[in-house]
C-alpha cells in the first residue's frame, strides 16, 4: 500500500476501541485536521446519534454513509475516526479504498464492553447482543484494514509504511510489496543476513547485487554500475538490506532506474533503523559535500527488525546512538535510556511522524538536521574516510548545543565525542555548501530547549566557524 502521504488516515473498529481519542492525538502528531465522523453526523443533522437511532437504525446508517463518504472525498488529507458500523455501507468501503489508508484499531471484546456499557450508545445496551455484533463485524474490519494498531505510535508507523517487529526479517516475503525483487546489500551484511533474506523472499529474489561498504557505496560510479546491472522491469521492487549508506544508495538507484521503481528498506544498523531507512530521502555524495545529489523516493515499506542489531559490534551500535541522542533531544525525552526494541520503535515513530508532516523537507523536517551541518562538513573534509558518520554527528551535536546554550551533558555522557583531525579549510568550505544554506547563508538547527528545536537559524559567521574549529584537533 505504501505510505499515506496524499491519503487520509482512516481509523475503523468496534465501539469502545478508542478511535476518537486515538485519532485526535494521531492528527496532532501528523499535523492534520481531525474528523470524528459521528460528531460530523450530529453537526450535519442537528440531532444526536441517540436521537437518529430513535428514528430507526436504517435512517441513521444512510445519513452516516453520506457524511462519511463526503469526508473521505474531501481534502486535504486528514485523520478520520469512523463509526463502528460505517463499514456496513458499500459506498463507504469503496471510498476508503479510493481515498484512505485504513487502520483497524484493535480492542478486546471485554474491554470494549467495559468502555461502552455505560456510554449510552444505542447498540451497547445488552451484553450478549454487543458481543454478537462484535463477532459479526470483525470480518468487515479485517477485510478493509491496511494495518492494525492499538497505540498512537502503531498508527503513525503504519501510515509511514514502517513495520517494526522483532523477527520481521523472516516475514520479508509478505511485508515487501508484490513483484520480482532485486536484493541489494554489501558483502559483509549479505554474509550475515543475505541468506535469511533470500529464504524469506522465496522465489521472488531474482537478482542479487553487492555494493561497497559505507560511504564508498554512495558514488556516481557505483550507482552507474548498479543501474547497468539491474534487470527489473517497472513492476519490480528493489530491496535494500544494510546500513544507512546502502539504503541511501539503493534507494537513489530505485528512484532513478526506469524513472523510478518501488523499493523497500531493510535497515540492519541502529542508525538505519532509527533514522536513515525512514522518510524517503535517498542520495549519493560528491567530493564537494555529502548527499548533494539525491531524490525523495519513499520506500513502499521499511522493515525494521531490532533483532538484527544483535550482530552489531559495539562500535557500530555507538555510531547509531548519535542519531538516538539527536532524536531524544528533538523529542525532549531521554530515548537513549530505553531498551533496544522500544528505543528503536520510539525513535522510528518520532521520525515517521515528522516526515509525514513534511515529506519533502520544506520546513519542519529540517530539524532532523540537528548537528548534521557540522557533521557533514567533517565527513567531507575527511574524504568520507577516517571520520565515521556517528562520530561526526556526535561532534555536530556538541557544536549545535553549544551555540544553542543548551546543556550538552547527554551528548558528552552517552556519546563522549572526540575531536577529529581534518583540514580546517576543507571542512569550512564543505560547511558553506551545506544543503540547508539559503541566500548565501548557512542555516542551522538549534534548540531553544530539549523538545523545542528551531530551524533556519542564522548565526554570525565567526561563531559558526569557531564552533566548527573546536571540533577539529590541532
Amino acid at each position: 500500500m505504501g505510505p499515506a502521504l496524499e491519503r487520509h488516515v482512516a481509523l475503523v473498529g468496534f465501539m469502545g476501541a478508542g478511535k476518537s481519542a486515538l485519532g485526535a492525538t494521531v492528527a496532532e502528531r501528523l499535523g492534520r485536521r481531525f474528523v470524528d465522523v459521528d460528531r460530523e453526523v450530529e453537526a450535519t443533522t442537528g440531532r444526536t446519534i441517540a436521537q437518529l437511532f430513535g428514528e430507526g437504525e436504517a435512517l441513521f446508517r444512510a445519513k452516516e454513509s453520506i457524511v462519511t463518504v463526503e469526508q473521505l472525498r474531501r481534502g486535504p488529507p486528514a485523520v478520520l475516526a469512523l463509526g463502528g458500523g460505517a463499514l456496513g455501507s458499500d459506498k463507504v468501503r469503496d471510498a476508503l479504498r479510493a481515498h484512505a489508508f485504513t487502520v483497524l484499531v484493535e480492542v478486546d471484546v471485554d474491554d470494549a464492553w467495559e468502555r461502552a456499557r455505560e456510554s449510552g450508545r444505542p447498540l451497547a445496551q445488552d451484553e450478549l447482543e454487543f458481543r454478537a455484533l462484535f463477532t459479526k463485524r470483525a470480518p468487515q474490519y479485517a477485510e478493509a484494514a491496511d494495518a492494525r494498531a492499538r497505540t498512537v505510535d502503531d498508527v503513525v508507523l503504519a501510515a509511514a509504511a514502517v513495520h517494526v517487529e522483532t523477527g520481521a526479517l523472516a516475514r520479508l516475503g509478505e511485508l515487501v510489496p508484490p513483484g520480482a525483487v532485486a536484493l541489494i546489500s554489501d558483502a559483509r551484511v549479505a554474509g550475515i543476513h543475505g541468506a535469511d533474506a533470500q529464504v524469506a523472499l522465496g522465489g521472488r529474489s531474482v537478482e542479487m547485487h553487492e555494493l561497497p561498504e559505507g560511504e564508498e557505496a554512495k558514488t556516481l560510479e557505483v550507482i552507474s554500475r548498479l543501474w547497468r546491472a539491474l534487470r527489473l522491469d517497472r513492476s519490480g521492487v528493489v530491496v535494500a538490506l544494510g546500513g544507512g549508506c546502502t539504503t541511501d544508495a539503493a534507494g537513489f538507484a530505485a528512484a532513478t532506474y526506469l524513472r523510478g521503481v518501488r523499493w523497500a528498506a531493510v535497515p540492519t544498523t541502529l542508525v538505519g533503523q532509527v533514522d536513515a531507512g525512514i522518510g524517503g530521502k535517498t542520495a549519493i555524495d560528491l567530493p564537494e559535500g555529502k548527499n548533494l545529489v539525491g531524490a525523495f523516493h519513499w520506500p513502499a515499506r521499511t522493515v525494521v527488525d531490532p533483532a538484527l542489531l544483535a550482530t552489531l559490534p559495539e562500535r557500530e551500535r555507538q555510531e547509531g546512538m548519535a542519531e538516538v541522542v539527536k532524536t531524544g533531544l528533538l523529542a525532549g525525552e531521554p530515548l537513549w535510556e530505553l531498551e533496544t526494541a522500544e528505543l528503536v520503535r520510539r525513535c522510528a515513530a518520532f521520525k515517521s511522524a515528522l516526515c509525514l508532516r513534511d515529506p519533502l523537507d520544506a520546513a519542519e523536517r529540517n530539524v532532523l538536521n540537528l548537528g548534521h551541518t557540522f557533521a557533514h562538513a567533517l565527513e567531507a573534509a575527511a574524504g568520507y574516510a577516517g571520520v565515521t558518520h556517528g562520530r561526526a554527528v556526535a561532534l555536530g551535536l556538541r557544536a549545535a548545543l553549544k551555540l544553542s546554550g543548551v546543556d550538552a551533558s547527554p551528548v558528552e555522557e552517552v556519546l563522549r565525542p572526540q575531536r577529529v583531525r581534518v583540514d580546517r579549510e576543507r571542512a569550512w568550505a564543505a560547511l558553506l555548501r551545506d544543503k540547508k544554506r539559503a541566500d548565501g547563508h548557512v542555516r542551522l538547527v538549534l534548540l531553544e530547549a530539549p523538545g523545542r528545536p528551531v530551524h533556519g537559524v542564522e548565526r554570525p559567521e565567526q561563531e559558526v566557524r569557531a564552533a566548527l574549529d573546536e571540533l577539529i584537533e590541532g
